[in-house]
């Protein structure tokens, strides 16, 4: 009896030990958990006289549920992570049923003088530049780049992020294929950003290029590119955009309708090679301003214009007047109407931060004029 009691105040002040441990390391370190739910009251029309309403999820940002961290290691070091999960707010479930963090689940080191380190699944770096796009951060039914598709994020992604050096960032990825007998170098996602700030003004660069499977029919590169130019005048902002591709067709369910690389893939498996559209390029052409017209209330309008490069009358145009009310510092009445028409070859259809739980397709889009609505709320957390 007299051992047993000998060893209970030798455990328990183990366990009070182990505990100070972790209480100390944890007034060094940051674990935050965050999230943002975004509803709206969506409408579309086609010319064709087909039309629907719906509720959907993320006009502006997809809901999501997140934790992040930030461990002090001294000397200006430390560690970071970012777990995030995707979900649709309007049903509960689940945005990729398939992972438990399908938006983000990376670790990394950042540096007092080399920037920040990462590995794992990453947002893209076209994807992170969304707010320098235009008034809606390039996600709105309007917004004619978000309608063409942006990269989103991919797998096995190592990055570098610099500081900001003479107004200058630089942003370099590269997702690995990880496939057996294939070394370094030929497959994989490439990426690479520059951004640059002074004062009023914003202007930069962010792109991607992936070749695609051994064995294809076509070898040709998968290439995304976006210049940008942004100019603070006081009470709004003036923003042009410019993009290049022939990653066609991320949005579209119609003449459009296939996916050449999968915007939210596993680089094990990019794409094969064999849709003849990786051959056809797309000039997308973007401008758009805001103003705010009291401290709650900020309007705005885009244009945008799809040029098919292979003259196949496969573009579109169109874009969005809108409004954001701040109930708050965290959440956000708004509202856009918006308009977009297709090509006589063209089968493009309106998406927001994430896809409507319903949409127009086929005939109601291929050669049509689309007209929606977009009234919701967001709220951050």
């Amino acid at each position: 009896m007299k051992t047993r009691s000998l060893r209970t105040p030798v455990a328990l002040g183990l366990l009070l030990a182990a505990s100070g441990s972790a209480l100390a390391q944890s007034a060094a370190s940051n674990v935050t958990l965050y999230g943002t739910i975004d509803q709206y009251l969506g409408y579309m029309r086609s010319s064709t006289g087909k039309s629907l309403w719906g509720v959907n999820d993320g006009a502006i940002l997809r809901s999501r549920l997140g934790l992040k961290g930030y461990e002090d290691l001294g000397g200006g070091y430390a560690a970071t992570f970012t777990l995030e999960n995707g979900f649709a707010g309007d049903t509960g479930g689940l945005a990729d049923s398939t992972r438990l963090f399908d938006r983000q689940s990376w670790v990394g080191i950042k540096t007092p003088e080399a920037g920040e380190f990462r590995m794992g699944r990453q947002n893209s770096v076209p994807f992170f530049i969304g707010g320098a796009i235009d008034y809606t951060e390039r996600t709105t039914y309007g917004s004619i780049i978000n309608t063409f598709g942006v990269p989103s994020r991919f797998d096995n992604d190592l990055s570098w992020k610099s500081p900001r050096w003479a107004g200058f960032q630089f942003d370099v990825h590269y997702a690995m294929p990880e496939t057996a007998g294939e070394g370094l170098g030929r497959r994989g996602v490439y990426q690479f950003g520059l951004d640059y700030t002074n004062g009023a003004y914003r202007a930069g660069y962010a792109g991607l290029m992936a070749k695609p499977n051994a064995g294809g029919l076509y070898d040709n590169t998968v290439q995304y590119h976006n210049v940008y130019f942004d100019y603070d005048y006081g009470p709004g902002k003036v923003y042009l955009a410019y993009v290049r591709s022939n990653n066609s067709t991320a949005n579209a369910n119609g003449n459009n309708a296939a996916t050449i690389l999968n915007n939210v893939s596993n680089p094990n498996n990019y794409f094969a090679g064999n849709d003849p559209n990786i051959q056809r390029f797309y000039n997308v052409y973007q401008v758009s301003a805001d103003y705010r017209l009291t401290p709650q209330l900020r309007i705005g309008a885009l244009y945008g214009v799809m040029v098919d490069t292979s003259h196949k009358d496969g573009g579109a145009q169109g874009g969005n007047v809108g409004a954001y009310y701040d109930l708050s510092k965290r959440t956000t009445l708004y509202g856009f109407a918006n308009y977009m028409k297709n090509q006589a070859n063209a089968g493009w259809r309106f998406s927001g931060s994430a896809g409507p739980g319903s949409n127009l397709a086929g005939a109601d889009i291929n050669g049509k004029s689309l007209v929606g609505l977009q009234m919701g709320i967001l709220h951050r957390f």
